[in-house]
């Protein structure tokens, strides 16, 4: 585990690994890849990053530790959680899942009324697994994806490695990195209010959805950063990742279709010292909110974008989640006898919303280091390719216990239980303030900031 971590953290910061220590192996989950490597190895590169955010600030981070069993139970979050003792609602509606096409399987994403919706058009159905199920195995896998692609909605059909290898979208996949940081405008360093947390007094917007994204802004959370969420009134949520997801976070509504939505975001902006964003590439520049423009607003922003099938390529604007990627890359193929075989959890999600945090982190520390504005840029797809180069495992997993790992706390929707944050940082161990807030509860307005002493050199994080 330890190359491995010393391969990301040389990706992200170009340096030599910080002493760490990393325990357990990869029997804590069942499969052939190396998921609990992954999860490893990106629990540990985000809490490393903290820890230099700490030292930054004059405080000794002390070593930073992360065993394989809790951070694969990070990644298994959203199904450990539970509300009053019961699982959270499922995700998927009642036509999702695999379909057997004329030449093989298909998945059909839908888990929201728009997917959903945009499934039946496509190939002119009611809503029920007998007709879509029917009318799939009449039709190519390449033409289903074709339809409910066109019609706005989510599918990828099942193609082998050595396909996705072949495919222009592998292609273009193979040729980025696992994380993209570059400086794209300048700015004077900056100051960080003083906190005995690694990112006390940091503003994030976050703009994401469903779960790499939100994965993020918890990790960003849990390391002291004021986070607010900002999605919308009229869009749909998956209860059980938005309760999972949002601890530590405040929790606003913004309508970006009108006008004045988008005058307050672009406040909301001019004060933040980070924004992450999940919407399709191209989506955001659309609303005027774009790379140049957002450094021309807030000088010393960082962003980091998020993106399924990665930033170039014929799929780079494609719509897709973690499930999709595990088709089209050839990982639910590997497996497969009679039905495509997924990951024990959501790997890739988890494993690039902690990537997403190290790297904001990492930017944050440059921007105080020797100032700029930032930008990283991470994909779904990329964390397949990275998690598809670490060979495979022989060893078995039984069901793993994790009840160990979980905390009862007192929430918006009941007595909740769930994950504890995973990684050791003994100069400040990483916690949430709060559980999740519920959707669009709090005001979309920064938070006060206590002004104390700064820490770095030039102006502070937080003009005006």
């Amino acid at each position: 585990m330890d190359n491995v971590l010393a391969g990301v953290w040389r990706t992200l910061t170009g340096g030599s690994l910080p002493p760490v220590s990393l325990t357990g192996d990869d029997s804590v989950l069942p499969g052939p890849f190396r998921v609990p490597t992954v999860a490893t190895a990106s629990v540990a590169v985000a809490t490393l990053a903290a820890a230099e955010m700490l030292r930054l600030r004059g405080i000794e981070p002390g070593t930073v530790a992360v065993d394989s069993r809790h951070a694969a139970a990070s990644f298994a979050s959203e199904r450990l959680l539970r509300i009053d003792g019961n699982p959270g609602p499922g995700p998927w509606g009642p036509i999702a899942g695999d379909y057997h096409a004329a030449d093989g399987w298909i998945k059909l994403h839908c888990n929201t009324s728009r997917h959903e919706a945009a499934v039946c058009w496509a190939l002119g159905v009611p809503a029920t697994r007998e007709a879509v199920a029917k009318t799939v195995a009449a039709k190519t896998v390449a033409e289903v994806e074709s339809a409910v692609i066109t019609a706005g909605g989510a599918a990828a059909f099942m193609r082998s490695r050595e396909e996705w290898r072949a495919h222009p979208q592998g292609q273009a996949v193979a040729e980025l990195p696992l994380v993209q940081l570059e400086r794209i405008g300048d700015a004077p360093p900056r100051t960080l209010f003083e906190s005995a947390r690694p990112l006390g007094g940091v503003r994030v917007l976050e703009l994401t959805h469903v779960l790499a994204g939100p994965v993020a802004g918890r990790v960003l959370a849990a390391h002291g950063a004021n986070v607010l969420h900002v999605g919308a009134a009229h869009l749909p949520r998956i209860p059980t990742l938005t309760m999972d997801t949002g601890q530590g976070k405040r929790s606003a509504y913004v309508a970006l279709d009108t006008e004045g939505g988008r005058a307050k975001l672009k406040k909301l902006i001019a004060r933040a010292d980070v924004l992450v964003q999940s919407f399709r590439p191209g989506a955001l520049a659309r609303l005027g909110f774009g790379p140049e423009e957002l450094a021309e607003l807030r000088p010393g922003l960082v962003t980091a974008d998020l993106s399924a099938y990665g930033w170039t390529g014929p799929w780079a604007r494609r719509r897709g989640f973690d499930s999709l990627v595990q088709m089209s890359s050839g990982i639910a193929e590997e497996n497969a006898a009679d039905a495509p075989a997924p990951l024990p959890v959501q790997a890739l999600d988890h494993a690039t919303g902690w990537l997403t945090a190290a790297a904001v982190m990492t930017a944050l520390h440059r921007t105080v280091t020797e100032g700029g504005t930032w930008r990283a840029q991470l994909s779904l797809a990329g964390t397949g390719a990275w998690l598809d180069s670490l060979g495979r495992t022989e060893a078995t997993a039984s069901a793993a216990d994790f009840s160990d790992l979980l905390e009862d706390v007192d929430s918006d929707f009941g007595r909740m239980t769930r994950v504890r944050m995973p990684g050791v940082l003994p100069g400040a161990p990483p916690q949430w303030d709060h559980p999740t807030h519920r959707p669009g509860s709090d005001t979309a307005v920064w938070s006060p900031v206590s002004a104390g002493t700064s820490v770095g050199a030039a102006s502070p994080a937080h003009p005006g």
